[in-house]
């Protein structure tokens, strides 16, 4: 049954040894760069009681979890913690989850599975490999998180605290590598078992918010909710840790299991079967592209609606809970003017732009998975030209940037309705939204350029989502060098409606956007396709 689970483990190691690197050092260097910034953050006492208030909040509680008592406060661990603690084990989970689908159903999908069980392979080897890896890389993103915050030397980082934290995160992400594991075996596809996986987490997550606030019986039942009572740097309740590992324990056994026992390519949910007869649209390329892809966008759309919309629900009390925060300060204090209503959606319409910058990504990046899995030969044996199939991806894009934007400006003016005295007119919330436009066109160019100049760097583009995201959340806070934080193109985008519209850097931005897609276009139309 294992056989030759050693001599997969190697050559997992070297398919995915650039992936675990990044994501490792990503994870690890980002939560080391802000706890070493939170004593110049909060200084003295009256900036941890003024967070310790704000805290109060229902809507903190719901975005990070519950506060600690009010006198915990005075440790900078604790402060670190309630406002990096669950957003960091959330992209911890959002790991396992991409890197454990890619080793399972994605290798089966591509026939590397069915290749290696051809060979004296035991039938469960490929999954206990994957399994060994993702268990050995959370390992080390607990131990290296843990020492590397105890060696900060910051008080009530201490030893057990600190390793704590990295325990945390890596019981975080082991439970969702568990969900994940289970939707490899149940659904028929990659992008089946990510659906399962990501709407297990964001369940997960909306349990924990609406318990937080509500019904503390609600929030157990998440492991996010497991996530933020663990009381790290004050109390350091462990059970939660162990919790993670047993609910990890009992999820890869019904993996196994149900790996043992289904055919190779086929899962439990199966397929939903198509019309009789197809729709007319299919018959042009972008009509086709368009079909394969709508229901991930249908669920990008919702997830960007409702997170928007949690957003806009917070914006009556404002005001009167974030004045004197110096997380919140931190973050605004290159936002020029206006209140500090206005700075803040600034701010998060900038955030929610990069989450935006995904899906518009995912779009076009599309082409190049089907020609990875040479499903492109199929289309261009008929009579479509490599310029009008990838310039369909591209155009689907750009309608994506659009209608996520939208939905983004939609959700955070229909729920700031109901909860501001002086509601924001929809022209405005719809401006803030739709300037980000040109630098989401300009990192979905770079996506084309490379699709079509150094198509295996391709996987490169998302360091562009990474590095913005870095500089406009956490870049005050790490109090970067202008230079670093104009690397991102996120910061040279008009600030509205904190700041004036300057069309100038977004003529350039648009005009370089531009001209990166046509070179891209030129280059692809040129190289040799892969098959």
């Amino acid at each position: 049954m294992f056989n030759g689970t050693w001599l997969l483990i190697r050559l997992m190691l070297r398919q995915q040894r650039f992936k675990f690197f990044v994501w490792l050092t990503g994870l690890v260097g980002v939560t080391l760069a802000a706890a070493s910034a939170y004593p110049s953050m909060y200084p003295d006492s009256q900036a941890k009681q003024a967070f310790a208030i704000t805290m109060k909040n229902p809507a903190m509680i719901a975005m990070v979890g519950p506060g600690y008592e009010k006198d915990a406060y005075s440790a900078i661990g604790a402060l670190f913690a309630n406002e990096m603690l669950l957003f960091t084990a959330i992209t911890a989970a959002i790991m396992n989850i991409l890197l454990v689908t890619r080793m399972t159903r994605g290798d089966e999908e591509d026939g590397r599975t069915e290749m290696i069980r051809s060979l004296p392979a035991g039938r469960l080897a490929y999954i206990c490999a994957s399994g060994i890896i993702i268990v050995s890389l959370n390992v080390m993103l607990a131990v290296i998180t843990g020492a590397g915050l105890m060696s900060l030397g910051i008080d009530s980082l201490d030893a057990e605290s600190s390793f704590l934290y990295g325990s945390i995160l890596a019981g975080t992400g082991l439970v969702f590598a568990g969900f994940t594991a289970v939707f490899a075996q149940v659904a028929e596809t990659s992008r089946g078992t990510s659906i399962l996986a990501f709407g297990t987490l964001i369940i997960a997550y909306l349990l924990r918010a609406f318990g937080d606030v509500k019904s503390d019986v609600l929030s157990l039942i998440s492991p996010l909710g497991w996530t933020v009572r663990t009381n790290v740097f004050v109390n350091n309740h462990w059970w939660p840790v162990y919790l993670f590992l047993l609910l990890t324990i009992g999820l890869i056994a019904v993996a196994f299991w149900l790996q043992s026992i289904r055919d190779l390519n086929a899962g439990f949910i199966p397929a939903k079967n198509g019309r009789v007869h197809a729709s007319p649209f299919l018959l042009k390329p972008f009509g086709l592209i368009l079909r394969l892809q709508q229901t991930n966008l249908l669920i990008w759309g919702i997830s960007l609606f409702s997170l928007s919309a949690a957003f806009g629900f917070i914006l009556g009390d404002l005001e009167n809970y974030f004045s004197d925060v110096a997380f919140i300060e931190s973050m605004l204090k290159d936002t020029p003017g206006g209140n500090l209503t206005d700075q803040f959606i600034s701010l998060l319409m900038a955030i929610m732009a990069l989450i935006s910058t995904v899906p518009s990504i995912m779009a076009v990046m599309h082409v190049k998975g089907e020609e990875t899995k040479h499903r492109t030969e199929n289309i261009y044996s008929r009579a479509i030209s490599r310029t009008h199939l990838l310039s369909s991806y591209l155009i689907l894009a750009i309608a994506v940037s659009y209608i996520m934007q939208a939905l983004v400006a939609l959700g955070l003016w229909a729920a700031s309705l109901g909860v501001m005295a002086d509601p924001l007119t929809l022209q405005t919330i719809f401006s803030a939204a739709f300037v980000y436009l040109p630098a989401i066109w300009l990192i979905t160019g770079i996506g084309v350029l490379l699709i079509g100049l150094l198509p295996t760097l391709t996987p490169f583009v998302w360091a562009f989502v990474f590095y913005g995201f870095v500089t406009v959340y956490i870049g005050s806070l790490l109090d970067l060098p202008n230079w670093l934080n104009n690397l991102s193109v996120f910061e040279h985008i008009p600030q509205l409606p904190a700041a004036e519209m300057d069309v100038t850097p977004i003529s350039w931005i648009t005009g370089i956007a531009i001209a990166a897609m046509v070179t891209g276009i030129i280059g692809y139309q040129k190289r040799d396709l892969k098959g």
